[in-house]
């Protein structure tokens, strides 16, 4: 005789909206980080989760979609990481920003390799990665420079395309410590700051 055995546990546990969200937002960027976005199908992504692909469509309506999400809210995690103390001088506060950024990166190296990597080809990670560019000048001139002149302004955007490369570059070959290069990172700025005639605020 044929007998079924019938499992006590649910085939899938229920979660809230943004709780599943949350928990999808987290696999990408576990999937991401290990695959390119070619590798990846949207049955692919609905099978590592353990739900169905018309689930996963519901949250999100397409993998590029899905994409954007997750560097979105890794942008998001990474903007609260390194928001700085207003209750510190500026020079502080970004050294400690500056750190925030750099532990961040330790943590997820094979991510912000891979995202380095897909922005020049992926339209969603080239634009994210100039969104947030720009937020984190605007962050750095309100505390180093309110009123910039334009060789200030130019000095840190260009301060930011270095800090990339330097950081890529760490990533890499993994023959430098954090606190070279933190050290690296400030002294390059400060040298850019000071070609660019920039003056320190009373507060530095």
């Amino acid at each position: 005789m044929y007998s079924c055995r019938v499992s006590s546990e649910p085939a899938y546990t229920r979660l809230s909206v943004e709780a599943r969200r949350r928990q999808l937002l987290k696999l990408g960027a576990d999937l991401f980080a290990r695959h390119s976005l070619d590798e990846l199908s949207m049955a692919v992504i609905a099978r590592e989760a353990g739900i169905s692909k018309a689930l996963l469509y519901h949250y999100f309506p397409s993998k590029a979609d899905f994409f954007e999400a997750t560097l979105r809210a890794a942008a998001e995690e990474l903007g609260v990481r390194t928001e700085p103390d207003p209750d510190l001088p500026p020079a502080e506060a970004l050294a400690a920003s500056l750190d925030a950024f750099l532990g961040w990166i330790e943590e997820n190296r094979v991510a912000y390799s891979k995202l380095m990597q897909s922005a020049t080809s992926i339209g969603e990670a080239h634009t994210l990665i100039s969104q947030v560019r720009e937020g984190t000048a605007q962050r750095l001139l309100a505390g180093l420079a309110p009123d910039p002149t334009p060789r200030v302004r130019a000095a840190v955007h260009g301060w930011l395309g270095l800090m990339d490369g330097v950081c890529v570059d760490w990533v890499e070959h993994r023959d430098m410590e954090r606190t070279e290069v933190h050290e690296l990172l400030l002294g390059c700025l400060l040298g850019a700051l000071t070609a660019a005639g920039w003056e320190p605020p009373d507060n530095f």
